[in-house]
């Protein structure tokens, strides 16, 4: 009889968790979707709305721009607050920000609701990765965060195709109602398979450094938008200088405050771990090089081959299915395998796709497609791998802080990918040579970026090459 309890008790936790995996699998994939769904009808959107192409890109930059701030709050506020009432707040306001799109009369009100949505979404994959520590011991965590890892990379490959082929379908409101109803889906679903999960034990003397917090926030954020107005302004722009000062002042003013706060927003241990440190800048400039890629490719192939953005969406497919297939694969082999390996391949195998795009770039949108399958499969051996070693080397009490500022590189590194690599493409719009030199088609400023996005997976490269650690 008590072996019978205990059955069912164990098929209903496993049950249970199962429908937990399914609520953060899709949290994650709608969060990494609506990042950059609206790419492919920008277009679309300024005709309706009004706006250069500038005031445009703010639908994408702004939500960046939210994210790359709000992110390590969440990490923090998880010392603090029950994980599971987080999680549905940052859910419902993800929920709202998606109605305001969908309703927007004007662009100003479309920029303020996607940074209603970025507030939200910030949520969304710090808390699953805390949920994850919480919940499933180490020997589990490589899988789950495998599947976590290859929803956003589905997500981040997925959002242009799904919203040039619905955008276009149904327009782009079609997208925002899409994200409202998922919300709501999301947020019962949270409610019913997420254990309430109890604050860390901290201690009654534990603070929130609210200074830290906003130097943070400002560094960051004023950082994204200097480069950001850089694509647009230049380099030599008053607003670009100015944006970036500030950035520069605030950051020097957060170095003061981790080294004199009795309990800075960032801890010092964080910064002295240098496993953690490596991990944060791999996954940083990683995702700098693979965002750059998913924006670009489709740009190139509507500007140079003359596609639609649909079509345009399509050559992303080949990626995302890599990713898809692989990364769960990937997470479980980083339990047994030492991760460093599979982030070394992934690199490699990165470097060697976006070196492949510079040499092809203006070929058949075939090549492209290639292309990017091999960047698919690369992010699949690096995003869940550099998780795993940026938990491992945290303890319980530094989860919520540390995978928060981690998650915060990671988007940081795709706001930053995008904007730089987007005003490298148009300083180089009308040069006649390629920086390349066995390069010899009409597309040299496309040939230019991708080459500049091999240099950057060349520096991750270095770093996890440089890592010392006996489970590496």
């Amino acid at each position: 009889m008590s072996n019978q309890i205990n059955n069912n008790y164990s098929a209903q936790k496993q049950g249970s968790n199962r429908l937990l995996i399914i609520v953060l699998g899709l949290s994650v994939l709608m969060a990494a979707i609506t990042v950059d769904m609206v790419t492919p009808v920008l277009g679309m959107i300024g005709v309706e709305l009004g706006g250069s192409e500038a005031q445009v890109s703010w639908v994408v930059g702004g939500v960046a721009l939210v994210l790359s701030i709000s992110i390590p709050f969440y990490g923090n506020v998880s010392d603090f607050l029950d994980v599971r009432k987080l999680f549905t707040i940052g859910i419902l306001i993800l929920t709202m920000g998606s109605l305001i799109c969908a309703l927007a009369p004007n662009l100003s009100v479309l920029v303020f609701g996607r940074m209603i949505q970025g507030a939200g979404m910030a949520a969304i994959p710090v808390l699953s990765v805390v949920v994850i520590t919480k919940v499933y011991p180490p020997g589990q965590r490589g899988s789950v965060l495998g599947i976590i890892a290859g929803c956003i990379g589905i997500g981040t490959a997925g959002g242009p195709i799904f919203g040039g082929i619905v955008g276009q379908w149904l327009g782009w409101h079609s997208l925002f109602w899409i994200t409202f109803s998922l919300g709501l889906v999301i947020a019962i679903g949270a409610q019913i398979s997420m254990q309430k999960i109890e604050p860390t034990e901290i201690g009654e003397s534990k603070t929130f450094d609210i200074l830290g917090g906003i130097l943070l926030g400002l560094m960051v954020g004023l950082f994204l938008l200097g480069i950001t107005l850089a694509e647009t302004s230049g380099f030599g722009s008053k607003q670009t200088i100015i944006s970036l000062l500030i950035s520069l002042s605030a950051l020097f003013a957060l170095i003061i405050r981790i080294a004199t706060a009795k309990q800075p927003f960032i801890p010092p241990v964080l910064i002295k771990n240098r496993l953690y440190v490596s991990s944060v800048l791999v996954i940083f400039f990683s995702m700098f090089a693979y965002f750059s890629i998913l924006v670009f490719v489709p740009m190139l192939v509507v500007e140079v081959n003359g596609l639609t953005p649909g079509e345009a969406g399509m050559t992303l497919l080949p990626g995302g299915v890599a990713v898809a297939i692989l990364s769960p694969i990937v997470g479980r082999l980083s339990d047994h395998i030492k991760p460093k390996r599979l982030l070394i391949t992934g690199l490699i195998v990165m470097g060697i796709s976006s070196l492949f795009m510079s040499l092809f770039a203006g070929s058949s949108p075939i090549f492209f497609s290639i292309g990017v399958l091999g960047i698919g499969v690369a992010f699949a051996f690096i995003n869940s791998p550099a998780n795993n070693v940026a938990v491992s080397a945290l303890s319980n009490e530094q989860v919520g802080v540390g995978m928060g500022l981690f998650l915060g590189a990671l988007y940081l590194g795709a706001g930053t990918g995008a904007a730089i690599i987007g005003a490298l493409l148009s300083a180089r719009h009308e040069v006649g040579n390629a920086l390349n030199p066995l390069y010899s088609l009409d597309a040299p400023h496309y040939s230019d970026v991708f080459l500049a996005v091999t240099f950057i997976i060349a520096i991750a490269l270095i770093i996890t090459l440089s890592l010392r650690n006996e489970k590496l």
